[in-house]
C-alpha cells in the first residue's frame, strides 16, 4: 500500500544484456523505460525491475514471476531482439505467451524505420499472459521512447481488455484510445 491507501499497479521492466547484468556498463535502457512510463502515467505504479542475462530460460522465468507471482499488469522487456546469436528474447516471449500481438512489433520496426534503415533487423513482438502484456522494446534508449511512443495508445485499453487496471495517463504527454462505451 501506498501512503494514502491506494496500492500502486505494478509494472515489469526487464533489461536483457550479458553486460549489463555483469555491470560492465550501466542498465540506461531500463532507466529509459521508467522514466519514459513516469512521464506517461498519472496511476501510481511501482516498477518491478531487473537486469539478466540473455539466456532464454532466464528471461523466461523472469517473465512467469512477473506475470504470474508478482501480478505485473505490463511488462516491458528491453534488449535482444536482434539478430544475433544471443539475442533470444522474442523466443522467450513466444514460449510463455498464452496469445500473441505481432501488431506492436509491426508497428515498432515501421517507426523504427523512419529512423534507421537496420530497423528492419529488429524482432521485437508482444504477447499476453494471463492478466500480464508482454512488449519487447529495443535495446537503445532513443528507440524506447520512440517505440513506446508509437505503442502506447493501444496498451491501457489492451490491459482493460484482459482484466488488468486501469492505466490513466497525462494528455498532455501521451493520447490513448479507448472506445466510447
Amino acid at each position: 500500500m501506498d501512503l494514502d491507501g491506494i496500492q500502486p499497479v505494478k509494472i515489469g521492466i526487464i533489461t536483457v544484456s550479458d553486460r549489463a547484468s555483469k555491470g560492465v556498463y550501466e542498465d540506461l535502457s531500463g532507466k529509459a523505460i521508467i522514466d519514459t512510463l513516469n512521464d506517461y502515467l498519472v496511476t501510481k505504479w511501482k516498477p518491478i525491475y531487473q537486469v539478466i542475462p540473455d539466456e532464454q530460460y532466464l528471461i523466461e522465468s523472469t517473465i512467469k514471476q512477473m506475470a504470474d507471482k508478482e501480478r505485473c499488469s505490463l511488462i516491458v522487456t528491453t534488449g535482444g531482439t536482434g539478430p544475433a546469436a544471443r539475442d533470444v528474447t522474442p523466443e522467450a516471449t513466444e514460449a510463455v505467451c498464452d496469445k500473441m500481438m505481432p501488431g506492436f512489433g509491426e508497428l515498432m520496426r515501421q517507426v523504427s524505420l523512419q529512423y534507421v534503415p537496420t530497423a528492419i533487423l529488429s524482432r521485437q513482438t508482444a504477447g499476453i499472459r494471463g492478466n500480464s502484456l508482454i512488449v519487447n522494446l529495443p535495446g537503445k534508449p532513443k528507440s524506447i521512447r520512440e517505440c513506446l511512443d508509437a505503442v502506447f495508445p493501444a496498451i491501457p485499453y489492451c490491459i482493460d481488455l484482459i482484466e488488468g487496471p486501469y492505466l490513466e495517463t497525462n494528455p498532455d504527454v501521451i493520447s490513448v484510445f479507448r472506445p466510447k462505451q
